[in-house]
């Protein structure tokens, strides 16, 4: 029990940090592209408070709607959020929901806080803010990387070796790819970086958001 409370403790906190963060946004900086593709800033913000603002038939319908897809199926919700939320009602909703018990059907707590850590990168990573995830939360979650997760997110790590340089982690071998652990955790997650982010010999694929 100990250890899903304390991760549940951090998600709270990592939500209502996130939620201070939004809060201090620009129209522009809301406008802007996030690094979830076809995303701006706008959409990440609200996929992160999708199953916690709409009931489950709503969710239901919307992927019958979209043929069964669930990445239609959340883009068409973000997209509808965006247009009837405004960018406050977007921060307060991670905030109040901070204790939300959503977890993602696989993964349970350690993927919810995953979620959130990893779409708030999404958010912090492409606007060039300076946040570090606190390193018990970025550990929990790069203990989830694993090979099949990678690939269920669309990361081509195929021949190449993360190696953080910050904290004690590496995945994966081959051609090396270093750089801090929440920007490598992105990489794992199917993202791709700003330049200069990461080096190595490998880096260069992973480089164009």
């Amino acid at each position: 029990m100990g250890i899903v409370t304390g991760t549940r403790d951090a998600i709270a906190a990592e939500r209502r940090e996130l939620a201070a963060v939004l809060a201090t946004l620009t129209e522009a900086q809301w406008d802007a592209p996030s690094l979830c593709a076809g995303w701006r800033v706008r959409e990440a913000a609200a996929h992160m408070t999708m199953a916690m603002r709409h009931s489950v038939p709503r969710i239901a319908t919307a992927l019958v709607r979209s043929r069964g897809s669930l990445d239609r199926m959340t883009d068409r919700l973000a997209r509808h959020d965006t247009a009837a939320l405004t960018a406050e009602e977007l921060a307060a909703a991670l905030h109040d929901n901070a204790d939300h018990p959503w977890k993602p059907p696989i993964g349970g707590d350690a993927m919810a806080l995953a979620h959130d850590v990893v779409h708030g990168l999404d958010i912090t990573v492409a606007l060039g803010l300076d946040r570090r995830v606190p390193e018990d939360r970025l550990r929990t979650v790069l203990a989830r990387v694993t090979p099949r997760g990678a690939r269920f997110f669309g990361a081509d790590l195929d021949g190449i070796a993360l190696r953080a340089d910050d904290l004690d982690w590496s995945f994966g071998s081959g051609a090396p790819v270093t750089g801090n652990a929440q920007d490598l955790l992105l990489l794992a997650f199917g993202r791709r970086l700003p330049g200069g982010r990461v080096g190595g010999k490998g880096a260069e694929r992973f480089v164009g958001a």
